[in-house]
């Protein structure tokens, strides 16, 4: 069995959808994840907001209506297969027109729609090509989640409900990636890139041999091809080199994949759907220590906190209030950085409840700003094993006139982590690109 999970430029068009299907056919035991089509779910954001707004959504479901028409005329599909979603999403539109009110439940409604569209086509077309499929929404599938709308988190119980739903099956499943229900059957979203999540839970629950996710790169590429264009596709990398890059900056892959592919020691393959022939990245749970540097990613527009204070020195729990302040907020830290009497760390630039949280730290100590900066974060298998290369990074940043802010080793031996002003973070990345990549 192995899982394919098609991202939304994959199955944009028709001709895209078309080659999305002879990739099916000829895998092996195939269950397929689709997200919404492309440009969908941000029309479907921007509905919900027109109906927030009391403003008239018919121009925006009739783009949506008609993306999806245009597709189906050329598959040559039934051009009514979509109208009892159509309608369904008219409807919970209408209900939030009348209450003048968009909150989280509703919009993960809204959202729900492209990908159970997708699926639904998709699994038509290989039914029209004469093989035996079945669409499935993300719940039909098992998953369920906790109640925080659009960002909701997997329960434990996803795996055996999969295992119980899916396994054994007659016939090729299309699955809704990126939505779940919760234990109150209010559809949920694993939020935007979680589709790779859902392939990876599916995997996990029907015990994959391989989660393939296909989109249109060639893989993972050992620096973000837009800041360096001598960046190129990796061969392979660990389960813990993939989640730090996902999680500083690497777009392929959605940091939350790599959980439930951990857990199953479940290799997870990045492809493109227009170059198929490409071997593209592998994600394994062991390889080689090499102690070199793999990838280097970015991570832009983040803020530099210091709560300082005289009662942190030899103080039992200081770090435990400062943290607590973050974790009952939900702000997720980055990097942190300890003195004596001083504590720093790094946030996303303007979580929406940041004042909330600058309230809080205000009575543990003196708290100082610093924005505009951005993390570096070198990747590499036993990278901080190494002390001559720890020396040899300082020292690429400093002969480039680069002020390091903050670094942060972390407790892995894979990630190495610098903070710099923004002006100087794509000419921090050239710079640690072109020593220990391209003239490693």
């Amino acid at each position: 069995m192995i899982v394919l999970k098609f991202g939304g430029t994959s199955v944009g068009t028709a001709d895209s959808i078309k080659k999305v299907c002879g990739i099916i056919k000829s895998a092996k035991e195939p269950y397929v994840v689709v997200s919404a089509v492309s440009g969908v779910t941000d029309k479907l954001i921007e509905a919900a907001e027109c109906a927030k707004a009391g403003k008239d959504v018919r121009a925006t479901l009739n783009e949506i209506r008609s993306k999806h028409t245009c597709i189906m005329y050329s598959l040559d599909l039934d051009k009514t297969l979509l109208d009892a979603e159509l309608e369904a999403l008219k409807g919970a539109l209408h209900e939030i027109s009348n209450l003048k009110e968009l909150n989280l439940k509703a919009r993960d409604t809204i959202l729900s729609f492209g990908e159970r569209m997708s699926s639904k086509l998709i699994s038509e077309y290989l039914r029209a090509s004469g093989l035996a499929s079945k669409h499935y929404t993300g719940w039909d599938a098992g998953i369920v989640t906790d109640s925080e709308f659009t960002k909701a988190n997997y329960l434990e119980a996803s795996f055996e409900n999969i295992q119980k739903r899916m396994s054994k099956l007659d016939h090729i499943p299309v699955i809704t990636g990126f939505i779940a229900k919760n234990k109150n059957n209010e559809i949920t979203t694993l939020g935007r890139g979680g589709s790779d999540t859902t392939a990876a839970l599916i995997g996990a629950g029907v015990g994959a041999s391989e989660i393939q996710i296909w989109s249109d790169v060639n893989g993972v590429m050992t620096s973000d091809p837009r800041i360096c264009k001598e960046a190129k596709t990796l061969d392979v990398l660990s389960f813990q080199e993939a989640a730090e890059l996902a999680y500083f900056g690497a777009k392929i892959l959605h940091p939350q994949t790599i959980q439930p592919a951990m857990k199953k020691q479940i290799p997870v393959v990045v492809k493109n759907t227009f170059n198929p022939k490409h071997p593209g990245t592998r994600v394994v749970h062991k390889k080689g220590k090499r102690n070199a540097v793999t990838g280097i990613a970015v991570k832009k527009s983040i803020t530099e906190y210091t709560i300082e204070s005289g009662r942190m020195l030899n103080a039992c729990g200081f770090l435990s209030r400062i943290f607590n302040v973050f974790n009952e907020n939900k702000v997720s830290v980055d990097m942190v950085a300890t003195s004596e009497v001083s504590v720093s760390l790094t946030v996303d630039e303007a979580p929406h409840n940041m004042k909330d949280v600058l309230a809080e730290l205000s009575k543990i100590g003196n708290v100082t700003s610093k924005h505009n900066h951005s993390i570096i974060c070198i990747v590499g298998d036993g990278i901080t094993d190494n002390p001559k290369l720890k020396g040899e990074i300082i020292n690429t940043i400093a002969s480039n006139d680069i002020h390091i802010k903050m670094i942060s080793q972390g407790a892995s031996s894979i990630n190495i982590g610098l903070v710099v002003d923004d002006k100087d973070a794509e000419k921090a990345v050239l710079a640690l690109h072109k020593r220990f990549i391209e003239n490693n």
